[in-house]
């Protein structure tokens, strides 16, 4: 997925029609979607695709249907690496609105990185590294089936920022943790949810899935709203050891 790439997609009206219908309600199959638009399943379908290659749009088998995932993380990279540029409080404002009217028991977020499967694992599980993209909070486990996961930050109450259990360890291919949220009463009050890291190398670059689950109907958005700016700097700093210093990119930098 090239900047490009996402340009051209999203040139087209009826395609971004076609995310604001997603932004609407999430995780909709190709029947759903074929209702909304005049026009035949198979133009519909050919958008869907064009979208998909674009990495604007992730889908996931649910029994014989295929559902379809808005992924925002292309256009946090448009806003973190260019758009900043020239209008990061404007950009950042919209970011912030998104967060706010985002909602969907499932969230799927997919990235492109140019490293390796060991390099892009450590980066997820040393906490001094995660710190680096993740708002300042580091990471510690043992990263052991059933073994204790925490997001600590100095700032924040506590030094935690989020409690979690690792589920599933399979380095450097696939980690699975729940969450909970500690850093406001509001968030603290969803309860546990589960995150699902899924690492695949395709060619010199990998593929990182995160899914956020098994979250509450309507559930508080803050509780997924960061994946695009976390994965947006994971990827950053990955490729070129710089961190990013747009708003949305700092603003749980400071906690407290």
């Amino acid at each position: 997925m090239t900047m490009d790439e996402v340009f051209k997609a999203l040139a087209d009206p009826t395609r971004r029609e076609l995310l604001d219908e997603l932004f609407r309600s999430d995780g909709q199959s190709l029947s759903a979607l074929e209702e909304r638009f005049e026009m035949t399943r198979f133009g519909v379908m050919k958008h869907l695709r064009q979208l998909e290659e674009a990495g604007l749009v992730v889908t996931r088998k649910r029994g014989r249907e295929k559902l379809h995932f808005l992924n925002p993380v292309p256009i946090r990279l448009i806003h973190d690496r260019w758009v900043s540029k020239y209008a990061e409080p404007w950009a950042a404002g919209l970011s912030d609105l998104k967060q706010n009217l985002e909602k969907s028991m499932e969230k799927i977020f997919e990235i492109y990185i140019r490293t390796t499967p060991e390099r892009l694992w450590q980066a997820i599980t040393d906490p001094e590294i995660r710190s680096k993209y993740n708002f300042g909070a580091g990471v510690t486990s043992d990263w052991t089936p059933g073994s204790r996961l925490q997001l600590g930050h100095p700032a924040a109450s506590d030094g935690l920022l989020a409690d979690g259990e690792v589920l599933e360890v399979a380095p450097p291919r696939k980690l699975v943790h729940t969450m909970t949220g500690l850093w406001s009463d509001e968030v603290k009050s969803e309860g546990s949810s589960r995150v699902t890291w899924e690492i695949e190398q395709v060619a010199d670059s990998c593929r990182l899935t995160v899914t956020h689950d098994q979250l509450r109907e309507a559930a508080n958005a803050q509780l997924y709203g960061g994946w695009p700016m976390i994965l947006s700097g994971l990827k950053t700093w990955l490729e070129t050891g710089e961190l990013l210093t747009t708003p949305g990119s700092l603003m749980y930098g400071n906690l407290g």
